[in-house]
């Protein structure tokens, strides 16, 4: 069939998405296993085991038994051992292909009784021995190409009796009768064995009897002679000799033995011009699709000429012949033809009565060429339905380029100069279904589409140079389904510029230059079934929080699908509250790369069927359970790459009806019990790249991931360590689950033997040493008294002028701003924790040592500091030294205004600001200098009691 690319690049970037999309929802109801993916549920029929290209030397254990299909190819296995594939009797589907395997011991697919498909391509087999596909009864398939195999057991295919396809292209059999097993076989209908070497072909080393043969394909073959002497291939279809690189002495003796082919390949072929057309008459009486590519033009032509004396003959190939031009004579034979491929050739020149005898002529390209007009000799072509003109050097469409197509169906013209076109170029085009008209140098549409063209359903002009669209641009195009226009340099669209377009089903706008003043609601009326709206990559942003007074979308009722990711370098910024309103029938939105930090609670409220739904590579490191409240039918939900700290704002979201949950490469370190609870129809988690916590937090959901038949954790088995610091980097897997579990009777056991062991020690001691003890405890107090005294008669000395305590994602602010000014200008000694703290310690330790050798604490507070686990002890340690010692040897200064009630998470820091003064960081147009004297004065302060402390000038209060 001839290659139009009936679907424009852009066109294909949006399938794939939705098709990435469907495939992950269906890995349904799977389970972890280690290097490998599992489609399908234990119980499912169609069960697929995915395991390419994951470095496996080795066929994976535990596959389950009821696999359907299983894919194990790009890997470096070199040995398939007889018991690697024993269990899976259900097995319908193997692929091995493009692995290193070198050796099939003798029964390695006894057990696989069931199998219809087995790949060994690309693999380093050199023989065929016949204990190989033992039990093999049911084997349809098998693709053994590209391989090095060199001998074939006589007995190696006898148990394939139901094979019907067979692949030995690509490998070193070198003779025709080393390949005498394969035609052996009883139902083989397709053969593959070209580029083996073979220098001749001849049915006596072949077989003696008729075979069920259908296609046989020999190309890329030294064949110096071809010889048919017996009627062995009565149901030939299709038979490929391209590229047999010698001469080849061509000897069939009847040409009734090819009675039956109907497609033939003869590219590339050397062999003189008057021995291929005494080939070609081999054929003459029921050949339809001829084949003759890389001959060179004159061979081409001539061949051409011969070929279409064929009655039958219907479909002519002839690309990649560097021909430069057609002339009347030189198809004038080739008027039974219904296909015409001339694409990747030199053509400038076509005469103007070349195609005139294609009286049936429905499919013509002329794609890849240099052609600088549209040929004449198209007008000739009253029966013409596919046009393929790109890739040419056409400047300028006319309004009689088109003249007497009446039946034409589709035109591409993609990828050509074109700078100009005649409103009246489509004029006679009234049955015209699809326009591609891509990648040219069109600078306006206005008044292309106004006549002629009231039938056209599929219409691209992407990759242009349209800088905006104006109102009656496509008001003519009423029947117009698809609408593609992405990749232009669009900023402004009329008001109703695509009013009309009744039956528009998806109108693609990505990668342009739209501004939210370019999306008005009135660009988007009459557009009553859209249901697929792409704008992705535009310069679309909202810096404010405000609601919209006219929402864009409110007229699109119908639509499902919407695409707003990637919007210019500063990214969206804001979804606005109502952004989504009238869009009650949206179920898949693509919100990524957005620049967004938050999201307004009421942002899905007009979304009630959204199942899919895509905020990845934003910033939402907070985010509240209300914004998902109202998506009760949400299905999947992707924030990949978003700054996400824990997934327990999903606890209390209610979403019921989730299957798909990827979180992959966030700051995750926990994965809650409850959650998984909560999301009872959870069938497939991603959370790869999370920094996962190896403690007995994590114990239970290393079991659950492993274990559990419901959801499938995809590649568990690779997650690695991130806390605490001595296991970072090993696996998750790896953490010793024994150490976390409690032995309640021996815990019960140690409990009461204590009890009664402290119950007879106090007993014995009151009894015996009663005295004893009064006398000890008096002494002990009199010890802590006199070091009390001597405390306050000694002047302290400490090793630091300040702990540090910050959050690593405020580092920046204290390495570049801080820490310069404090050590380098007013020459303070400060205690950093990646500087200071002694390696091997344990961290607390580390936390304690340093606060209580610094005669103060200096907090840094952000938003980010809040959320921090050590953080949050580093502050809780200072406040003790602040209650116990009663002086004033803690300094809050704050990097980010934070509102009292967001505090109230945080007692023990709100307890602290409501009785102490504080610093707060200046804006960034206000003056630093008042800060850092500040700061100075309160690190030169003396350790004045708590009670006494002095109020600093220009400091906030709570």
């Amino acid at each position: 069939m001839l290659n139009l690319k009936m679907i424009s690049s852009v066109q294909s970037t949006f399938f794939l998405l939705v098709l990435s999309y469907c495939v992950l929802l269906s890995l349904i109801d799977g389970y972890s296993l280690k290097k490998c993916t599992v489609k399908g549920s234990l119980n499912s029929t169609t069960m697929k085991v995915l395991c390419y290209k994951r470095q496996l030397r080795a066929v994976p254990e535990s596959v389950p038994s009821r696999a359907r299909v299983l894919d194990i190819s790009y890997n470096k296995i070199s040995v398939i051992k007889k018991n690697d594939l024993g269990d899976l009797t259900n097995l319908h589907n193997l692929n091995l292909s493009n692995n290193m395997i070198e050796e099939l011991e003798d029964g390695a697919f006894r057990g696989l009784a069931a199998l219809q498909e087995l790949n060994l391509a690309h693999n380093r087999l050199i023989t065929i021995s016949g204990g190989f596909f033992q039990n093999l009864f049911n084997l349809t398939l098998l693709r053994l190409n590209e391989n090095h195999i060199s001998n074939i057991s006589s007995s190696a295919f006898l148990p394939l009796i139901s094979l019907v396809m067979l692949n030995l292209s690509g490998n070193h059999l070198q003779y025709i009768h080393k390949a005498q097993p394969v035609f052996q076989m009883p139902r083989i209908q397709e053969l593959h064995i070209g580029k083996n070497g073979f220098s001749s072909f001849e049915t006596c080393q072949v077989s003696n009897t008729s075979l069920q043969l259908q296609v046989l394909d020999l190309s890329h073959n030294p064949v110096q002679l071809f010889k048919i002497t017996a009627d062995i291939f009565p149901h030939l279809e299709t038979l490929d000799l391209a590229f047999i690189n010698v001469g080849v002495k061509w000897d069939v003796q009847d040409k009734n033995y090819f009675r039956n082919v109907d497609r033939l390949n003869l590219s590339g072929i050397e062999m003189a011009p008057e021995k291929m057309k005494i080939m070609l008459q081999t054929f003459n009486s029921t050949l339809s699709n001829l084949r003759l590519y890389y001959l060179g033009e004159q061979k081409a032509k001539s061949l051409a000429k011969e070929a279409c004396l064929i009655n039958s003959l219907t479909t002519l190939r002839l690309q990649s012949n560097n021909i430069n031009s057609i002339s009347e004579n030189e198809l004038k034979n080739c008027s039974n033809l219904k296909v015409l491929d001339l694409a990747e050739n030199d053509l400038t020149k076509i005469t103007v009565l070349a195609f005139k005898s294609m009286s049936k002529l429905n499919t013509l390209s002329l794609s890849h060429n240099k052609l600088s007009n549209v040929p004449t000799a198209i007008r000739n072509l009253s029966t013409l339905e596919v046009l393929d003109l790109s890739y040419n050097s056409i400047t300028t469409l006319t309004c009689s380029d088109f003249t007497n197509l009446t039946q034409l169906l589709m035109v591409h013209i993609y990828r050509n100069p074109l700078s100009s076109v005649e409103h009246c170029a489509f004029q006679d085009l009234h049955n015209l279904k699809t326009l591609i008209i891509d990648s040219t140098a069109l600078y306006t549409l206005k008044g292309y589409f106004m006549s002629g063209l009231q039938n056209v359903t599929y219409l691209s002009s992407s990759r242009n140079k349209l800088s905006m669209i104006n109102r009656d641009d496509f008001k003519c195009l009423q029947s117009l389904t698809h609408l593609h226009l992405p990749d232009n340099q669009i900023k402004s669209i009329d008001a109703g510029a695509f009013q009309g377009l009744q039956k528009l089903d998806l109108l693609n706008l990505q990668s342009n230059k739209i501004t939210q003043t370019s999306i008005s609601a009135s660009v988007f009326s009459g557009l009553p079934n859209l249901k697929q709206l792409m704008l992705n990559n535009n310069c679309i942003s909202y810096s404010s929080q405000d609601s919209l007074s006219e929402p864009p979308f409110k007229h699109l009722k119908s639509l499902y699908i919407i695409a707003i990711y990637s919007q210019g370098n500063n990214g969206m910024k804001n979804i606005l509250s109502n952004f989504l309103e009238g869009l009650t029938s949206l179920k898949i939105f693509w919100a990524g790369n957005l620049n967004l930090n938050s999201l307004h609670p009421d942002t899905f409220t007009y979304t009630p069927e959204l199942s899919i739904l895509d905020l990845s590579k934003n910033y939402l490191t907070t985010i509240s359970s209300d914004i998902f409240m109202p998506l009760k039918k949400l299905s999947s939900l992707t924030m990949i790459q978003s700054g996400i700290q824990s997934l327990d704002f999903l606890i209390e979201a209610n979403l019921k009806e989730i299957q798909l949950l990827s979180i992959r490469k966030n700051s995750i370190a926990v994965i809650n019990e409850t959650l998984i609870d909560t999301v009872s129809k959870l069938s497939l988690l991603d959370i790869q790249g999370n920094e996962f916590s190896c403690d007995c937090d994590n114990a239970w959901f290393i079991d659950w991931a492993v274990n559990n038949n419901n959801t499938q954790v995809l590649k568990v088995d690779e997650f690695k360590c991130n806390y605490p610091p001595y296991f970072r980097g090993n696996r998750l897997l790896d953490l010793d689950k024994d150490s976390c579990v409690v032995d309640v009777g021996l815990l019960c056991f140690v409990c009461t033997t204590s009890f009664v062991l402290l119950t007879l020690l106090s007993s014995f001691l009151y009894h015996f040493l009663k005295w004893q003890v009064v006398y000890t405890y008096y002494l002990f107090l009199a010890f802590l008294y006199d070091k009390k005294q001597q405390k306050k008669q000694t002047l302290q000395s400490f090793q630091y002028d300040a702990f540090i305590s910050y959050n690593t994602h405020d580092e920046l602010w204290v390495m570049k701003k801080l820490l310069p000014k404090l050590e380098g200008e007013q020459g303070w000694r400060l205690c950093l924790h990646h500087r200071d703290f002694q390696p091997g310690k344990p961290i607390m330790d580390n936390i304690v040592d340093g606060i209580y050798s610094s005669r103060k604490t200096i907090c840094v507070i952000s938003h980010h500091y809040l959320e921090s686990e050590w953080c949050s002890r580093e502050i809780q340690v200072a406040s003790f030294r602040l209650f116990d010692e009663k002086k004033d040897v803690l300094i809050l200064v704050f990097l980010e205004e934070i509102p009292p009630h967001q505090l109230s998470p945080y007692y023990r820091m709100r307890s602290i600001i409501k009785k102490r003064t504080y610093l707060t960081w200046p804006k960034p147009e206000e003056d630093t200098d008042v800060f850092w004297q500040n700061l100075e004065v309160a690190l030169e302060a003396k350790d004045t009691s708590y009670e006494e402390r002095p109020i600093l000038s220009q400091l906030g209060r709570i």
